[in-house]
């Protein structure tokens, strides 16, 4: 698992040196302008960014925080479990072996394996308008962003269906892993998955977080879990039928840079958002180092379940 102690620092700094504003589409949308942060951090442990998210959450929460749209990386490479999954079905001594960390999420799901690829997470209230409805329908009207953001890249990707899931299912009853099936409204490519999510309201604000896979073997994560024999051949035989990379899409690779201005883009024209980059404030990083150090990097939480 991942160290007892690190001291978040100004971890809030973009890792580009002068990070962009993006600014709403000219077009007619059903949304008023609003504001928002967003925050590119540098890569970071596991542990780590889910603490940052949580202490955005509450920060926002207490009055003292911004609606945020955050884009992060992972190092290194990070095995992340859904808030119910049971923790043996982790291989740790694997993940010692191939140089992973892993912690648990405060979303829901299923397993991922965090590397060479783009995270996002969004933390609003509750209230906004953007996401009224309930969290099927917020989860619909924010894959638009997703959506829109895909479009910039030449990509035509879809929202997976009630019909999608269903058929997925039946043909395969999924596994611990995450992009072995599509949830709905979640992102599709030809049928297959390219951005998973998952939600949290909590202290009446969202957090939704996801996760798109730039290039690399998504079989990767196989060797990070335990299976029996039978059955880590019928995943690593599964998993690329029912899930792809931007890479496989595309047929080339996109720099992270290239890929977050895309994303960001896209929320910012479909959500009519201004976004703003600015640093997590001293409360944020306050909050997140207790909890690393109190819940994501321990075991009374990663290994409650």
């Amino acid at each position: 698992m991942t160290s007892d102690k690190l001291q978040i620092n100004q971890v809030s700094t973009s890792a580009q040196s002068n990070p962009p504003t993006f600014q709403p589409s000219s077009l007619p949308t059903p949304y008023p302008l609003a504001t928002w942060r967003l925050l590119i951090t540098p890569p970071c442990d596991g542990a780590t960014n889910m603490a940052i998210d949580e202490a955005i959450l509450h920060a926002l929460a207490e009055g003292q925080g911004t609606p945020t749209l955050r884009f992060f990386q992972w190092e290194p490479p990070c095995l992340s479990l859904g808030y119910n999954q049971h923790w043996q079905e982790v291989d740790e001594v694997a993940c010692r072996r191939l140089g992973y960390t892993w912690t648990r999420r405060p979303t829901g799901g299923k397993a991922i394996l965090h590397t060479d690829e783009v995270t996002y997470s969004l933390i609003i209230p509750q209230d906004d308008p953007r996401i009224q409805g309930g969290i099927v329908e917020s989860y619909r009207i924010l894959s638009f962003g997703l959506l829109r953001g895909l479009e910039k890249l030449g990509i035509q990707a879809v929202q997976a269906g009630k019909e999608e899931v269903t058929a997925s299912t039946r043909v395969a009853p999924g596994g611990p892993v995450c992009f072995d099936t599509p949830s709905r409204y979640e992102i599709t490519w030809q049928g297959k998955k390219l951005i998973g999510s998952a939600q949290l309201r909590r202290r009446k604000i969202v957090l939704q977080h996801g996760t798109l896979p730039l290039y690399g073997d998504l079989n990767r994560i196989l060797a990070a879990l335990n299976f029996s024999t039978e059955e880590r051949a019928r995943q690593a035989e599964l998993l690329p039928q029912r899930a792809i990379t931007l890479e496989q899409v595309l047929g080339q690779k996109l720099c992270y840079h290239q890929v977050v201005a895309a994303l960001a883009e896209g929320f910012a024209e479909e959500l009519n958002l201004n976004l703003q980059p600015q640093p997590l404030s001293e409360l944020e990083q306050t909050l997140a180092n207790k909890l690393r150090a109190e819940q994501y990097a321990h075991d009374s939480w990663n290994k409650r379940v």
